[in-house]
């Protein structure tokens, strides 16, 4: 049994799609699950909640935690390292392996070009300061006996999650309205972005190669990120519509945030955008001879699928 907690996401999607690879025994775990597969089997569970956590994990040879929560730093604080400590002290009971999809902002935000494995954990803001926390917990359960892998990805973007991508709000879907793309920092900037089928795949590769284990992976991403203006004109060129854009800096996003909470939010992380922003998987590609989705390839898929 390969158990997905926090199924139903943009990443928790993908990697179910994948799993069949592998594995016919794959349960999906969320308060509302939904079948990807037709031999999935769903549990529903609040992953804050031990006991339901320990019944979820049961059974299974590996956990992956996907699970996305609500954008905002109080929850974050008080919700992510409970949901940890609840995963990893019921996959220690049941000797379940587990691998973890995480993000990079734990990294020093001085070093983000180019973004690499072995970057310094020197977090810059406080969602970065509670990533940092819940690998501080798993790593503690490594030294207890846990089998664990870190899946890292930058930014994502993919088909089908228009609610959940920063790109797909700020660029394609104003720029598919007639609307000018809002793009949050300097125009100038490099920004790398994972495709979620890569995302999902190379999840699900890693959770299956026993040699992958007690190691961090940065999932496969395409190199030679483009700029925020060649973004918006590549999307717009994909889309057919004139390539028309506003600029948010800092202390434009500082007075949203005083009327959208989301604003209030992102703030702290306007950091990634302020920089080139550029991500690295030359690990994951060498070890696994894998070649991610190029940046056209992927927009042209967003196109087809969700703005045809």
């Amino acid at each position: 049994m390969q158990t997905i907690l926090g199924a139903g996401g943009a990443i928790g999607t993908e990697l179910a799609k994948a799993l069949p690879k592998y594995t016919r025994d794959i349960r999906l775990v969320s308060r509302k699950p939904q079948k990807v597969n037709d031999t999935d089997q769903l549990f529903s569970a609040d992953l804050t909640k031990a006991a339901e956590v320990e019944t979820a994990v049961a059974g299974s040879e590996i956990a992956y935690l996907t699970v996305g929560l609500p954008y905002q730093i109080k929850v974050w604080e008080t919700t992510w390292p409970l949901v940890m400590q609840n995963v990893v002290k019921a996959c220690l009971k049941h000797k379940c392996k587990l691998v973890f999809f995480d993000n990079i902002y734990m990294y020093d935000g001085s070093y983000l070009n180019p973004i690499t494995e072995d970057l310094p954990i020197k977090p810059p803001s406080k969602k970065g300061a509670v990533r940092a926390k819940v690998v501080e917990i798993l790593e503690q359960a490594q030294e207890e006996g846990l089998q664990a892998l870190i899946a890292r990805a930058a930014d994502f973007y993919g088909p089908g999650i228009k609610a959940v991508s920063v790109l797909t709000e700020t660029v394609f879907q104003p720029l598919s309205e007639g609307k000018p793309a809002n793009w949050l920092g300097k125009l100038k900037y490099k920004h790398s972005y994972t495709y979620t089928p890569d995302a999902g795949k190379a999840t699900a590769l890693l959770g299956n190669t026993p040699d992958a284990y007690c190691e961090v992976w940065h999932l496969p991403t395409a190199k030679n990120p483009p700029t925020g203006q060649e973004w918006i004109e590549q999307i717009a060129a994909a889309l057919g519509v004139k390539a028309k854009s506003r600029v948010a800096g800092r202390t434009m996003v500082g007075i949203l945030g005083l009327f959208m909470p989301v604003m209030r939010e992102i703030k702290e992380m306007m950091y990634q955008n302020e920089q080139d922003y550029v991500f690295n998987s030359d690990k994951f590609e060498k070890h696994f001879d894998f070649q991610p989705t190029s940046y056209q390839d992927g927009i042209q898929a967003i196109v087809k699928q969700d703005y045809s």
